[in-house]
């Protein structure tokens, strides 16, 4: 068996006829128990399938590359199905050409057409049933997922509100970080065949480190019959009461935001087990699964290659091997086998969810948080551009392109507008004169004089700065005289004329 001894960061190999690595403390010691791998768990090929990387660009055949992957491929899924199917086929077919007399050779295609009638998805709507199972099959996927207790947000407030760099303070934060994991390992003890093989007892969660031999007799002597998943968590809140009291946690707003956490924590362990107990109702997948499999067992009689000198409808070629049978069946059960392979994660199939590996990181990220990370901060000095006001990140080599590229403002920033779309709109009852956009220098280097351009088209305004231009109060009159003021007038409206007959020329 492989360990992982957080001290060293290494792996070494368990000594013979000893389970797990005896749990040692001390300051500044991470405890060996964190990263406990079973042989089973680290070696094992059966890990999350993950290709993330190889489709981060889309590129000319960028799927192509997937389809030659065996591990955690649907040929592997699948291939068995495949070949029991091929093996009935080639049987009727043997048995059809060369077992049968004649006068049997024509019952059998008699029988051969009659089902071939039936395997019309019009007869058995396999597409429909099949989609929206798999379709309700995934969300419960991802819901399950999603669900899972995540200690994080938990480590950070019992980090920042549980106080004391002593004894008691660094036990008080393990404590209570140990009883959080110690919940999800029961949890996913009862749900994942993972963890039930990595801890088939309590005894070996003991031996692990989530639970001191004390909290096992605490924890059996409760009766109840109910799984007790949600003990530590008691013991938590109850911890959390006496470090208050204790002033550890200072006033009795941290103390609810420990208990909000904890709270949310909770639910999510809930959550994985009532997915567990109501599955996806047991008709449905009957359903499902009968409509999968009547369709085929009727397509290895009905699709079955007759003698085109006889002259039936549809078989006037003689192929021996059914192409297209055989991608519908790969297509059909395949997609059966996805909703089989989802609907459960807690397995171990290539693409469940590595609960063990979970477990780990969770207590291993919880006691780096509360203990070696508590009050352990870097020197507070002033940053790079301390002094400086307007500053860039720079950029390697690489990526200095991309400091060419404009930076998206909005997708109305380049939106074209006619002439007419500047007017501002008066009450019949206002008296008054029609006021337009100024069309020079009013809205910077975004706007182009349409005279200028003889475009009839304005650029980079936008409605709300057209509007605070328009109503400035000295917009008229800021550089004409009183005298001036009916020749100004023309002006602007011979303006407009010319602008409009402009935009209407465009």
């Amino acid at each position: 068996m492989l360990i992982y001894d957080g001290a060293t960061e290494r792996f070494k190999l368990r000594p013979k006829g000893r389970t797990f690595l005896p749990r040692t403390a001390g300051p500044g010691y991470t405890p060996a128990f964190i990263g406990i791998f079973s042989c089973y768990n680290t070696i094992n090929p059966d890990m999350t399938v993950s290709y993330t990387l190889e489709v981060a660009d889309a590129r000319f055949c960028g799927f192509s590359k997937l389809l030659f992957r065996w591990k955690g491929s649907i040929y592997r899924l699948l291939y068995k199905e495949v070949l029991v199917f091929c093996g009935v086929y080639l049987f009727f077919s043997v048995f059809y050409r060369f077992l049968l007399t004649p006068k049997q050779q024509d019952l059998f295609e008699r029988i051969a057409l009659y089902c071939d009638q039936f395997t019309n998805t019009n007869f058995i709507p396999v597409l429909f049933v099949l989609g929206f199972y798999v379709t309700l099959a995934f969300n419960r996927w991802w819901g399950q997922y999603t669900s899972f207790p995540l200690p994080d947000n938990l480590m950070m407030v019992v980090s920042g509100n549980v106080h004391g760099a002593d004894e008691r303070g660094r036990l008080l934060r393990r404590t209570l970080m140990r009883y959080a994991n110690l919940s999800s390992v029961l949890i996913l003890r009862s749900i994942s065949t993972r963890v039930h093989r990595r801890f088939p007892t309590l005894e070996h969660i003991v031996e692990a480190g989530f639970m001191t031999t004390h909290e096992l007799k605490k924890f059996e002597s409760l009766h109840s019959d109910f799984n007790k998943y949600w003990m530590p968590l008691t013991w938590f809140s109850n911890l959390a009461s006496r470090a208050r009291e204790e002033g550890r946690v200072r006033d009795d707003i941290a103390l609810g935001l420990l208990m909000d956490e904890l709270n949310k924590y909770r639910g999510k362990c809930s959550l994985l087990f009532h997915y567990d107990w109501i599955s996806i109702p047991l008709v449905y997948t009957q359903v499902v699964t009968l409509a999968v499999y009547s369709y085929f067992a009727f397509c290895v009689i009905g699709r079955q290659f007759l003698n085109p000198e006889k002259g039936y409808k549809d078989h006037k070629l003689d192929m021996y091997v059914p192409v297209f049978t055989l991608l519908q069946f790969f297509f059909y059960t395949g997609w059966l086998k996805v909703g089989e392979l989802i609907i459960n994660p807690f397995g171990e199939d290539d693409d469940d969810f590595e609960t063990n590996q979970l477990i780990d990181r969770n207590i291993q990220v919880s006691m780096l948080a509360v203990d070696d990370m508590y009050q352990n901060l870097a020197p507070i000095v002033k940053d790079k551009h301390w002094a400086q006001r307007h500053f860039s990140i720079p950029y390697t080599v690489s990526t200095a392109a991309e400091t060419l590229k404009p930076a998206f403002k909005g997708s109305t920033f380049d939106m074209r507008m006619s002439a007419e779309d500047f007017e501002i709109h008066q009450p019949a009852d206002t008296p008054g004169k029609k006021q337009y956009l100024p069309l020079k220098g009013s809205l910077g280097a975004g706007l182009d004089s349409p005279l200028q351009r003889g475009n009839g088209i304005l650029r980079g305004g936008s409605l709300p700065s057209l509007m605070d231009v328009l109503s400035h109060p000295n917009y008229n009159d800021a550089d004409a005289s009183p005298e001036g003021d009916i020749n100004t007038t023309n002006h602007k409206e011979q303006e407009m004329a010319l602008i409009k007959v402009a935009v209407e020329h465009n």
